[in-house]
């Protein structure tokens, strides 16, 4: 069994392995190894392109542009708007030729903030404190059976969970902890489930993330609220934490479709 979500199989390319598997489709990626894999891209193109030091991710938004298929995908990085404070960087990943996630991260200059630092935001019990909880059983796919989730259900549509992987985003490579993080986020949307997902479909078509300060260690907590309108439309919100504490938060755009409409696109 492959030991990691992802092997590089040349300068911008990736070969998905069993791990990297979607919770909807069995031939379709989960979205949150390959927005892990995007910031990894990200960080090693401002490494070779000796991109202005002392800058820090402060957003990153993936838009969803089409499906996943289980296939060899190409990423391309390039700087949009470079600065020594500020800089834009636009990542494009294409499967089968077709260009199916588009990302736009800013990065911000670093200073000592730290007089004033602080959240109103309490941190999350430890992982220590939740209980196991297998969402294999409830979600298909290889990336779910790949991560070990601590998990408490609060309400309906509303939980917090820990979530760890101890498969390896690229097969040999070094990954930073910012690209380890993100490549657990988008798990947010299976974890506070408001309904039967056999009877209905309700899949992000993007997700942003914000941070006020970078995340250590390798655990990404969640404290996760999902709500469902009335037309056909849903949001999945979502205060990070790192075990230090609240980092930022994620929002994810949802289409929810009962499963006996055809979705049309």
């Amino acid at each position: 069994m492959n030991d990691s979500y992802f092997e590089r199989t040349g300068e911008r390319r990736f070969k998905p392995t069993v791990h990297a598997g979607g919770a909807w489709n069995d031939d379709e990626l989960h979205f949150s190894p390959v927005g892990g894999l995007v910031v990894h891209a990200i960080e090693r193109h401002r490494a070779q392109t000796g991109a202005a030091g002392g800058l820090a991710l402060s957003r990153i938004a993936f838009d969803i542009l089409g499906r996943l298929a289980v296939d060899e995908c190409e990423i391309t990085v390039e700087t949009i708007r470079p600065g020594r404070t500020v800089e834009l960087v636009e990542a494009v990943l294409v499967i089968g030729e077709r260009a199916v996630i588009r990302a736009r991260a800013w990065y911000l200059a670093t200073s000592d903030t730290s007089v004033v630092a602080g959240s109103p935001v309490e941190p999350l019990a430890g992982p220590g404190e939740f209980e196991p909880w297998p969402m294999s059983e409830l979600w298909d796919g290889g990336y779910i059976a790949s991560i070990d989730v601590r998990r408490r259900e609060l309400a309906q549509g509303r939980a917090q969970a820990w979530i760890g992987s101890e498969v390896g985003l690229v097969a040999g490579e070094e990954i930073g902890p910012l690209a380890s993080f993100v490549a657990l986020v988008d798990t947010a949307n299976g974890i506070a489930v408001r309904q039967d997902h056999t009877e209905w479909m309700f899949p992000n078509v993007d997700l942003t993330i914000h941070l006020h300060r970078q995340p250590e260690g390798r655990w990404t907590g969640m404290d996760t609220t999902v709500t469902f309108g009335p037309t056909g439309h849903g949001l999945t919100s979502t205060v990070l934490h790192d075990v230090h504490g609240p980092v930022g938060s994620a929002q994810q755009s949802l289409t929810v479709r009962s499963l006996g409409v055809s979705p049309g696109a």
